[in-house]
C-alpha cells in the first residue's frame, strides 16, 4: 500500500514524501513530488518531469544541495525525484531491478495519483551524470513513454568502460564516479549482458521513435571523457534523426554546474510542452 509520510509547503510548491513496497526491488521506497500551487489552486495543468540523481546523491540532493525550486517558479510542472542509491535505474548485473521499478511502479504511480494535475501530452525524464544518463537509456528502450530528455554531464557510456580511467583523480572532493567495485555491481564484467543490453550506440541505432526530444549539456572543464562521450552521443543522435539541443557551457562535473545548469533545461521543457 501507498502511503503519504510526509507533506510540506512552500511559497510555490508542495512538497510530499510517498513510500511503498516495491514490488521490483523488494524492499520500501521512496519518491518526492513537488507540486505547483498554480495546480492546486488555480487549475492549471502541468507537464510532469521524472529527475534522477547522480552516482553518490539522492532524491533529497535536488532540495539540499540545487536550487530546484527556485528555478521551477513560473513553470507549471510535477516533478517526481525517486532515488536508486549508488545504482543506476537499469536492471542490472547483480539482479536489482531499478528499470522495471522506474517503468511498472514509478510512471504509473504517477500517472493514478497527479492525474488531475496533468495536462495530456509530454512526460519528460532527465537527471545529472548516472541520472542523465539513464534518463536517455530509459526514453530509448521505451519509446513514447517519454518525450523529452534532460542530460546534464550524462555518463552515456558507462556499460563501456573497462577498468578505472578515473584512478589519478580520486582524491578530489566531492568525486562523483564509481570505483570499479561499484561499477561492476551495476554493468557486471566487460561483455555482460548488461553491457550489451544498455550500450547507448545501439540503442541509438535500434531507436523507432524519432520524435524524442534531447537537451544535453556537459561542463567545458569536466572530465575530457565526459565531455567526449557527450559530443559522441550527440552526434550519434543528430545521425539518427532526433532533435537534440546541445551546449559546453563553463563548470565541472559537480553540483554547483548542475544548480548553474538547470536553468536552461528546464526552460527548453517548457518550451518543448507548451501552455494549455
Amino acid at each position: 500500500m501507498r502511503s503519504l509520510v510526509r507533506k510540506d509547503e512552500s511559497a510555490t510548491h508542495t512538497l510530499e514524501t510517498w513510500e511503498w513496497p516495491s514490488a521490483a526491488l523488494g524492499c520500501a521506497k521512496r519518491a518526492d513530488v513537488l507540486i505547483p500551487h498554480t495546480c492546486t489552486s488555480g487549475g492549471r495543468k502541468a507537464s510532469v518531469l521524472i529527475l534522477l540523481h547522480g552516482f553518490g546523491a539522492s532524491r533529497a540532493t535536488w532540495l539540499s544541495r540545487t536550487r530546484l525550486v527556485e528555478h521551477l517558479r513560473g513553470l507549471d510542472l510535477v516533478v517526481v525525484l525517486p532515488e536508486s542509491g549508488r545504482r543506476w535505474f537499469v536492471n542490472d548485473d547483480r539482479g536489482l531491478r531499478y528499470e522495471d521499478y522506474l517503468v511498472q511502479e514509478l510512471v504509473p504511480f504517477v500517472d493514478e495519483n497527479y492525474a488531475v494535475h496533468l495536462r495530456r501530452g509530454v512526460r519528460a525524464i532527465g537527471g545529472f551524470s548516472m541520472g542523465g544518463a539513464s534518463a536517455l537509456m530509459q526514453a530509448l528502450r521505451y519509446p513514447g513513454l517519454f518525450g523529452v530528455v534532460l542530460s546534464h554531464a550524462g555518463a552515456f557510456e558507462a556499460p563501456s568502460r573497462v577498468g578505472d580511467p578515473y584512478a589519478g583523480l580520486r582524491d578530489e572532493r566531492d568525486f562523483m564516479i564509481p570505483s570499479v567495485a561499484a561499477h561492476e555491481r551495476v554493468w557486471g564484467p566487460p561483455g555482460s549482458a548488461v553491457r550489451r543490453r544498455y550500450d547507448i550506440a545501439s540503442l541509438i541505432d535500434a531507436c523507432l521513435d524519432t520524435r524524442l526530444s534531447v537537451y544535453a549539456d556537459v561542463g567545458s572543464g569536466d572530465y575530457p571523457r565526459i565531455v567526449d562521450m557527450n559530443r559522441r552521443t550527440v552526434h550519434r543522435l543528430r545521425r539518427r534523426g532526433i532533435d537534440v539541443e546541445f551546449h559546453e557551457r563553463g563548470g565541472s562535473h559537480d553540483l554547483e554546474y548542475l544548480d548553474c545548469a538547470l536553468p536552461f533545461s528546464l526552460k527548453y521543457l517548457d518550451a518543448k510542452t507548451g501552455r494549455t
